[in-house]
């Protein structure tokens, strides 16, 4: 067993050759930034299950490899892409192969003046401004030590920026495809996505892998919601099941604005995802979603944070899990309301099935509440298909084969029908269809 200091040194020691190869650019500001995530990175231990954020998460089966920063070598197919777009789907569509942009296999649609959807890494070459302004500003490098990884080693990611009254009504289908060759490989996708006042955009954030290799990618997203603006944000997980992904969303929503993000996990062995959204304007709505579906012996851990700032706001959340075989779900959900957060409704929700004996889920909803005048729920179930739901449609000549699928999916299709974009939910259906029909 590999122990967590050693692998702490491990990618401390790699950062030296990783430097060396950026060749001008390590005299950017951005490469500042990176260094500073290193230090961070060198000063944080990797948690154990005696952290209370990751209690229910065992890491060690992470912790036994010695992953290397993937490089940019554009060996991908475009049959082996082929296969995770959506049929039929008009989009802008982005792809990045182990966390590199490329661009021969992407189809940038036409779409307005001034609305910039492109690499991070060209961004930042040409000192974008919005760079400067939003650019980890969000994602706390000091205290998250996959945050301040994945920092250190930014290279690439989607940078997509909508200027003010600006529309798109079309999806961004962005696709980050890992393909490790059977090589131990560590990818860092950094995505920086901003809307300024009145625009609106719908964006997949779509992460999958061309076969089960054992990869690990470490991803941090950072959304910019300005004042009376739409984001519809969903983010599908679709992985090798030998694979390891950690993900953190961070964004912050100005006056009237509104966010939704509709989470749907399906790969990794183990898969932890941090979905944080914090009002910093009155006014703003937020949504929450999240389905995930293990088997064998996968680990799926959703830590969410709502964080209400600012009066007259209104949020929901709604994760749902189904659980097979001897797999483990955890769900941590924490609503917080401040002292000014005045007129607050904040309701949350996790429910999950269980459908064998050695499946097991953990869950944790929390609100801290400082105001007084909100509304704020929250309940969480862990149980079993309902027998009598069962025994009814049965009775009705229905095989208890179809019987348990009919009941599984009307359980899913409570987070699958908030998803905006049809052939989302189109690929979520087959995905039960083909995963849970007799």
């Amino acid at each position: 067993m590999i122990q967590t200091n050693e692998i702490n040194k491990w990618y401390v020691s790699l950062f030296d050759e990783f430097e060396r190869n950026l060749n001008g650019e390590s005299k950017s500001p951005v490469h500042q930034i990176r260094k500073k995530a290193i230090e961070d990175f060198s000063q944080l231990s990797f948690p154990t299950n005696k952290n209370e954020e990751w209690r229910f998460t065992n890491i060690a089966p992470l912790l036994k490899h010695k992953f290397k920063p993937a490089i940019n070598t554009q060996q991908i197919s475009r049959e082996e892409v082929n296969r995770f777009r959506f049929k039929g789907m008009k989009c802008s569509f982005v792809v990045f192969e182990n966390g590199f942009y490329n661009e021969e296999l992407s189809d940038i649609r036409s779409v307005e003046d001034q609305i910039t959807i492109k690499s991070l890494s060209a961004a930042i070459k040409e000192n974008n401004p919005q760079i400067q302004k939003h650019f980890n500003k969000y994602a706390d490098t000091s205290t998250q030590i996959f945050t301040a990884l994945s920092t250190a080693y930014i290279m690439d990611g989607v940078f997509i920026h909508m200027p003010e009254g600006k529309v798109i009504d079309e999806p961004i289908h962005v696709l980050f495809l890992s393909s490790s060759k059977g090589d131990e490989i560590l990818s860092h996708p950094r995505n920086l996505i901003i809307t300024e006042k009145n625009s609106q955009v719908l964006i997949i954030e779509h992460y999958a892998g061309t076969d089960n290799s054992i990869y690990f990618t470490n991803s941090v997203t950072e959304i910019f919601a300005g004042e009376n603006s739409v984001v519809h944000h969903t983010k599908i997980q679709e992985e090798s099941k030998s694979s390891f992904h950690i993900g953190r969303m961070e964004t912050v929503q100005d006056r009237n604005s509104f966010f939704t993000s509709n989470m749907v996990s399906l790969g990794g062995a183990i898969s932890r995802n941090d979905f944080n959204t914090k009002f910093i304007g009155p006014g703003g709505e937020s949504e929450l979603n999240g389905l995930f579906l293990t088997d064998g012996s996968q680990l799926f851990d959703a830590h969410t944070l709502i964080d209400h700032a600012s009066p007259h706001c209104n949020s929901h959340e709604l994760y749902k899990g189904i659980l097979d075989d001897k797999s483990r779900g955890v769900f941590n959900g924490k609503v917080i309301v401040r002292k000014d957060a005045q007129k607050t409704n904040a309701f949350q929700e996790n429910n999950n099935i269980i459908l064998s004996n050695e499946a097991l889920v953990n869950t944790k909803p929390q609100l801290e509440i400082f105001a007084d005048d909100v509304k704020c729920s929250h309940g969480a179930t862990v149980g079993q298909l309902d027998n009598e739901a069962l025994f009814y449609l049965k009775s009705r000549g229905i095989g208890e084969e179809k019987s348990r699928d009919i009941l599984i999916h009307a359980f899913a299709s409570d987070v699958v029908r908030r998803i905006k974009i049809d052939k989302i939910k189109e690929h979520i259906e087959n995905i039960l269809t083909e995963k849970f029909s007799s």
